[in-house]
């Protein structure tokens, strides 16, 4: 095997800020939930100007990003995808699942703006992304629509469920706790059915951590009621 050459290590060039501390309640897939946003903040080395010279052309990018809470010592070479009921074995390469011989993710997302912050450097504002906060960023490069989007790709078992959504009640009471430019991104996020599909008991409460709120729902007949919505300590 050939040495790598020296300076082509993969390291973050940024971290990604979302509202999501805990992995529950993120998007399987970047872009099903556009109300979502992040920002995007460069580490000092790569704080330069140039690096982003001409991105504001482009409506999305690519992100390639560490997986940074699956990190194993051993890889299977198969898992169990959560939206086929957590027991059906499909190879790894033929998933999107976050345990993989190198914890990789792929993510689009929609760039809103570019801001200036003296604190920060230029800091990418986009949309859409499936984050965890804090996840470090390897690379990001121009989503091309004439090349990136392949009109009649199939996709696979993702085809039987990529429609699925919950309906969303909430009493009016319990929205206002939210700030209210997270409102609507709390709501298409649980509409997106965080639930692994094994799980379906009317009776069980789930606990959503989204911009500092603890958001408590049950799920019954295609529905989800949020009962409580609770400032986080």
């Amino acid at each position: 095997m050939r040495e790598k050459p020296q300076g082509q290590l993969h390291r973050p060039i940024a971290v990604i800020h979302t509202d999501f501390k805990e992995k529950f309640g993120i998007p399987r897939q970047s872009g099903r939930v556009e109300s979502l946003t992040g920002r995007i903040v460069f580490l000092p080395e790569f704080r330069h100007p140039d690096a982003l010279r001409g991105i504001e052309g482009f409506s999305h990018l690519w992100l390639l990003f560490d997986f940074s809470l699956a990190h194993r010592e051993a890889w299977s070479p198969t898992v169990r995808p959560p939206r086929l009921g957590g027991n059906r074995r499909i190879g790894v390469f033929a998933s999107r699942s976050p345990f993989r011989p190198n914890p990789i993710g792929l993510s689009a997302v929609k760039l809103l703006r570019v801001e200036e912050s003296e604190q920060e450097g230029h800091v990418l504002i986009v949309a859409g992304a499936d984050l965890l906060d804090g996840t470090p960023i390897f690379d990001i490069k121009p989503y091309l629509p004439f090349a990136d989007c392949i009109e009649d790709a199939a996709g696979g078992y993702a085809d039987a469920v990529k429609d699925h959504r919950l309906e969303v009640a909430i009493a009016y009471e319990l929205l206002q706790k939210l700030p209210a430019d997270k409102r609507q991104a709390a709501i298409d996020c649980i509409a997106d059915d965080p639930r692994p599909s094994y799980q379906d008991d009317p009776a069980r409460v789930y606990h959503m951590s989204f911009a500092g709120f603890d958001i408590a729902f049950t799920v019954s007949d295609g529905r989800a009621d949020v009962t409580a919505v609770e400032k986080e300590i």
